[in-house]
């Protein structure tokens, strides 16, 4: 049975709690042994970490001790235990710290016109990749994140700014990425951008993506 550790905290106004626990009632429904802990000090054992399949961190802003991502780290790269999240509880987590966002892929910088953003999640139809596969284009009513992205992931859906007004206008349209993933040695990494609240994922596609990356992430 593969094992996966949900790690939440930070502000809660992400609602990271509910969202655990919507990603807990996912995995054990494929199978997966779920440790769902608010407690960041779990990141202080690496033998105990890199026994887990997967690691979901829902934990937007705060800081985070040095040794406890490089123990993330030797998790993923050396151990292969695979890491997938969402929204600002993975990539807007710890902004001090360069080396998660290294590890991670991306850093959220903006949502312009805040939450009640109508956009559409534009899936990349060249992808082969099995966590899009038959998926279509879909809208979302949500906050739009304007993230800094590492060049190396693989981008798997996007969204198009401008939508709502902002000097960031006068650069033109740019696509940003929704969807991703990207390897930290031999782990797997997952990234959705959506899940600003528990509700997102009453979207049967923003759920599916979650589902789906969890699968692929996994060792």
């Amino acid at each position: 049975m593969k094992k996966a550790l949900i790690m939440w905290g930070g502000w809660l106004g992400h609602e990271p709690e509910q969202v655990g626990q919507i990603f807990q009632n996912v995995l054990e429904n494929e199978g997966f042994k779920v440790h769902n802990t608010s407690k960041m000090d779990v990141l202080s054992d690496l033998e105990n970490l890199k026994e887990y399949d997967l690691f979901i961190p829902l934990w937007t802003m705060d800081e985070i001790k040095k040794e406890y991502v490089e123990n993330v780290s030797e998790a993923l790269g050396k151990y292969g235990t695979g890491m997938a999240g969402c929204h600002g509880g993975m990539c807007d987590a710890f902004r001090q710290s360069t080396k998660w966002q290294f590890i991670t892929g991306s850093q959220w910088v903006d949502h312009p016109g805040n939450d009640g953003i109508e956009y559409t999640v534009n899936i990349k139809k060249s992808s082969d990749s099995e966590i899009i596969k038959g998926m279509n284009d879909f809208k979302v009513v949500s906050e739009q994140y304007y993230v800094h992205v590492d060049p190396a992931v693989n981008v798997l859906a996007t969204t198009r700014f401008p939508i709502y007004h902002g000097y960031y206008e006068s650069n033109g349209c740019v696509d940003v990425p929704v969807v991703y993933t990207k390897r930290w040695g031999l782990a797997r990494i997952f990234y959705n951008s959506l899940g600003h609240v528990a509700k997102v994922f009453d979207i049967p596609e923003a759920l599916e993506l979650m589902r789906r990356g969890f699968i692929w992430a996994a060792r």
